[in-house]
């Protein structure tokens, strides 16, 4: 049985309490620094003082980025899937040649 930590993390000047897995305290601070980061990015490039304007802007850029990477990934996913499927072929043309 794992256990758990207890960690708070600020995001946008609030804080947030969370129960991870230890071995997740890593990333999920290293993702609240990225945020953080683009938070402050878009408020100095766009003006703008609503922190649920600059963390919509920030999910939706966040968001993006993940789907276009998840679409990148299908299409290699795919072509790998094709390039598999034709060495397959090509073994089992050079087994019946052997046989």
């Amino acid at each position: 049985m794992e256990t758990k930590i207890k960690i708070k993390v600020k995001i946008a000047d609030r804080v947030y309490p969370l129960t991870i897995q230890p071995e997740q305290e890593e990333v999920i601070r290293s993702s609240v620094k990225k945020i953080d980061q683009m938070i402050k990015q878009l408020e100095e490039s766009y003006a703008v003082r609503d922190k649920q304007d600059v963390l919509a802007m920030c999910s939706l850029q966040y968001a993006t980025k993940l789907i276009q990477r998840n679409n990148l990934n299908n299409i290699k996913d795919h072509e790998n899937l094709k390039k598999l499927s034709n060495i397959n072929e090509l073994i089992k043309e050079h087994i019946a040649n052997f046989l």
